[in-house]
């Protein structure tokens, strides 16, 4: 679990993580511990939607307007936002609104924030994910996959960034996610209490100590939060560094074809979390171990599954596939040299 969510704070196009497990195992205190671990963002001072003044690309249609009429937006950092979704919510509440009145009586367009807006270079927190309506969380998954949100009410439309770290938390025995939605979750994870009574003493004696002196608890971990949160923030300036060879995509993509996983979607996502792992540990070169450990997580939830049984993926089985493909890799396969510049097929692949 800590795995999945401290990977999309390095790479949040990674596309999210669904947290699946029993109630009191503490899902939702992960998920909001995140936000503190994430490292400050500068942020356009007076903009609704907490555009990144260095990325013009991703302004909102108010501040591009502003930025055509010649303005210097104002710059000013703060901490990374951890917002709430209501299981309650409904669309608007979600994607935001346009006053139409206003639009027509005033020839304005006015635009009223939602969720989305809020949550934009931030974390989405969705505790209770497969009790929102399935429209809401097509809408949630839509804007994480895009970055965007785009609103339009008769004729009339407006768009902003929402780029965040989406969150969901659930529990199974209230009901399961359609397996539409949850392909969509980039990774997943299952979490179970403790069963070892030192464990659970060590959780008593924690908790204690916490009510005991919130203070004097979060100053004893404060360098540990610190060393953690300077490891995200070193892993997001070499991500888009991190090399990866065409042995590596075919070991993913014989991993995924062998387990008849549909879709490509998850080849993409064990790359996407193979980097960013490897990022992490301060590398700049894919691994077969970044590989596996991001199959761990983008795989069980996108098992197919029979009627009556669960798919799962057991303790080793990943692994001993993985070496078995990785041994069958021999130069550059036919069926992968098709649409290679002829030019690079006498190149060696090297790890």
């Amino acid at each position: 679990m800590k795995r999945a969510l401290i990977l999309n704070a390095v790479n949040p196009s990674i596309g999210g993580v669904l947290i699946r497990g029993e109630r009191g195992t503490a899902k939702s205190t992960a998920a909001r511990a995140l936000a503190a671990l994430l490292p400050e963002i500068e942020v356009v001072a007076d903009c609704r939607f907490s555009c990144d003044p260095n990325h013009p690309e991703w302004l909102c249609d108010e501040c591009r307007e502003r930025v055509a009429r010649g303005e210097e937006l104002p710059v000013k950092r703060r901490r990374t936002r951890l917002v709430d979704l209501p299981v309650s919510a409904t669309e608007d509440r979600v994607v935001g609104t346009l006053d139409i009145e206003q639009a027509i009586q005033k020839g304005e367009r006015r635009f009223e924030p939602g969720v989305l807006a809020a949550a934009n270079r931030g974390i989405l927190y969705v505790d209770e994910v497969n009790l929102l309506d399935d429209h809401v969380v097509d809408l949630l998954l839509d804007s994480a996959a895009m970055g965007v949100n785009v609103v339009e009410r008769e004729g009339i439309s407006f768009q902003h960034p929402a780029r965040f770290i989406l969150v969901g938390t659930m529990n199974p025995e209230e009901g399961e996610l359609r397996p539409q939605l949850l392909d969509r979750f980039a990774l997943s994870v299952d979490v179970a209490g403790l069963s070892r009574p030192e464990d659970r003493m060590a959780i008593l004696e924690r908790h204690i100590a916490f009510d005991a002196d919130p203070v004097a608890f979060r100053r004893a971990w404060q360098a540990q939060e610190d060393e953690l949160s300077e490891q995200i923030e070193a892993a997001r300036q070499i991500v888009d560094e991190v090399e990866y060879s065409r042995r590596d995509l075919f070991v993913i993509a014989n991993l995924t074809a062998g387990l008849g996983v549909d879709g490509h979607r998850a080849d993409l996502v064990i790359l996407k979390t193979a980097r960013a792992h490897a990022a992490f540990e301060r590398r700049l070169q894919v691994t077969e171990r970044d590989i596996l450990l991001a199959a761990e997580l983008a795989l069980p939830h996108r098992l197919k599954r029979g009627p009556f049984t669960e798919a799962k993926l057991y303790e080793g089985e990943l692994e001993h596939r993985l070496e078995q493909i990785a041994e069958d890799y021999s130069e550059e396969p036919a069926d992968l040299r098709a649409d290679v510049d002829p030019a690079s097929t006498e190149k060696k692949v090297r790890r």
